[in-house]
């Protein structure tokens, strides 16, 4: 995934009095209840959204940083960005990213890291809509690789809850790191809960011995 030229991480958005206002409105109106308030990133960190089953939870994303003042960035492929959409996405926090390159990606995250921004990727592992049988690894690598903690969002329809829940710092030890999260998200049902997927990577399934070649 490289970033479109003429694009970085992250592109100015912040969380201001309007935006405020319109996410406090939204939470008075909703039937979801927001919740994590303590939970607010202090430095650049992967903001996981899950589980991701629905087109809502781009309104649940959005509504929860306004809310609490996230700075929060999503990468998306350039096809979203294409035409009289490109500067709304791109307003709204969308980095445009071409897949055939992710160490740029990479590179640029920890370039505003250095830079002391303080801001969170977002970063949808489950894949589009959920419905997959492994998450995506890309938030694992760009964690360990930018030394950035994992914080862990959530959408739950069977409380009609949503917001921030703790944030990680990620050991190398795949299958331990990933049971914390497993045990995080074994309640949480999405707004979809028939497209959820159950929190694990293909990078846990232990890979054969070698045959002996002596």
């Amino acid at each position: 995934m490289a970033l479109n030229r003429g694009a970085s991480v992250p592109i100015a958005y912040g969380g201001g009095m309007l935006r405020r206002s319109l996410a406090r409105l939204y939470w008075a109106l909703s039937r979801w209840t927001l919740v994590g308030h303590d939970a607010v990133p202090t430095r650049p960190t992967i903001l996981i959204g899950a589980p991701h089953t629905s087109n809502w939870d781009f309104v649940l994303m959005l509504a929860i940083a306004w809310r609490l003042g996230v700075d929060v960035h999503w990468l998306g492929k350039k096809s979203l960005f294409r035409g009289w959409r490109g500067p709304i996405m791109r307003r709204l926090g969308g980095v445009a990213v071409d897949r055939a390159d992710p160490g740029r990606v990479v590179a640029e995250v920890v370039s505003q890291v250095h830079a002391g921004d303080v801001f969170g990727l977002v970063i949808t592992p489950d894949g589009t809509r959920g419905g997959n049988e492994y998450w995506k690894s890309g938030f694992y690598r760009i964690a360990r690789e930018t030394g950035m903690p994992v914080t862990l969002g959530f959408v739950d329809r069977t409380t009609m809850t949503t917001g921030l829940g703790p944030t990680l710092e990620l050991t190398g030890d795949v299958a331990g790191d990933m049971d914390r999260i497993r045990a995080f998200y074994a309640d949480k049902a999405g707004v979809r809960p028939e497209r959820r997927t159950v929190p694990r990577l293909r990078e846990e399934i232990a890979k054969p011995a070698a045959p002996d070649q002596a």
